[in-house]
């Protein structure tokens, strides 16, 4: 038996950003902000997380404390503009890490299912978790009035909820039928367009809406803006995503044959 070896850090930092080029995964229906902006940002991390030597769990674990601080502050803290941009900092911080995990993964030969798995429980944490703490702070702080208001980030919840264990379910089906997955990089150039007009959908867009926080009319409008937005988008694409995976084709039955042994007396 052989072990594999990872390779050792290359020369510098440009080397590293370059090969991390060759890494990523596909862009296809990736939103702005997470395409352009974050996934750069995660490849930075990569790369210097690689040149000292971070495992790709490691830096899972650096993107669920940034973000938990996040929220924590968010829940807890009075509502301002330092409040805001120290919640939206933690937020787009962890967020960048959280790209930069899986490419620091790829960078080095490919993930473990352990990995994958701590990825997505994080993820799963943060989705519903933040929506909860914005309910505790508008509760708590009343910055609006407690009534049928509160509601909408009970539905933001929801609704994230729901968007984020879909798309994990779509691509687990397509991988496990056979079928192309978002991952997967193919020659076909990701729609710009795309990507701009699905922007409202974006966390990256999210984690920087609670800059806002200063001015609480301002900020509960453009969060309900991006909730009512999200659940649209929710609408359409569970009836796209129905249609893709109703496609599919079926799995053969396994079937077992069993022998059955028959003693004479």
């Amino acid at each position: 038996m052989t072990a594999t070896v990872p390779a050792p850090p290359p020369a510098g930092l440009g080397d590293t950003l370059r090969r991390l080029g060759t890494a990523q995964k596909g862009a296809q229906g990736a939103p702005a902000y997470s395409r352009f902006v974050n996934r750069r940002l995660g490849r930075l991390l990569a790369a210097l997380a690689f040149g000292v030597r971070l495992t790709p769990n490691a830096v899972t674990t650096i993107s669920a404390a940034f973000t938990a601080t996040g929220i924590a502050v968010l829940a807890l803290a009075r509502p301002g503009w330092g409040t805001g941009v120290a919640v939206s900092a933690c937020l787009a911080v962890g967020y960048a890490f959280d790209s930069a995990d899986g490419q620091l993964a790829r960078l080095r030969g490919g993930g473990s299912p352990a990995g994958e798995w701590l990825d997505h429980m994080v993820d799963a944490a943060k989705t519903s978790s933040l929506h909860l703490a914005v309910l505790v702070s508008l509760y708590r702080f009343e910055t609006v009035d407690r009534g049928p208001l509160l509601l909408v980030p009970l539905g933001f919840c929801v609704v994230a909820a729901v968007l984020f264990f879909g798309t994990m379910l779509n691509e687990a089906l397509r991988e496990r039928h056979g079928a192309a997955t978002r991952a997967q990089r193919t020659a076909e150039r990701p729609s710009v367009l795309r990507s701009l007009l699905v922007v409202p959908t974006d966390y990256g867009l999210l984690c920087w809406v609670f800059v806002l926080m200063g001015a609480p009319a301002l900020f509960f409008s453009a969060y309900s803006l991006l909730f009512l937005a999200t659940a649209g988008y929710l609408a359409l694409a569970c009836r796209k995503w129905f249609g893709e995976i109703d496609r599919l084709p079926s799995r053969a039955p396994t079937t077992t044959t069993t022998t059955t042994r028959t003693t004479a007396p």
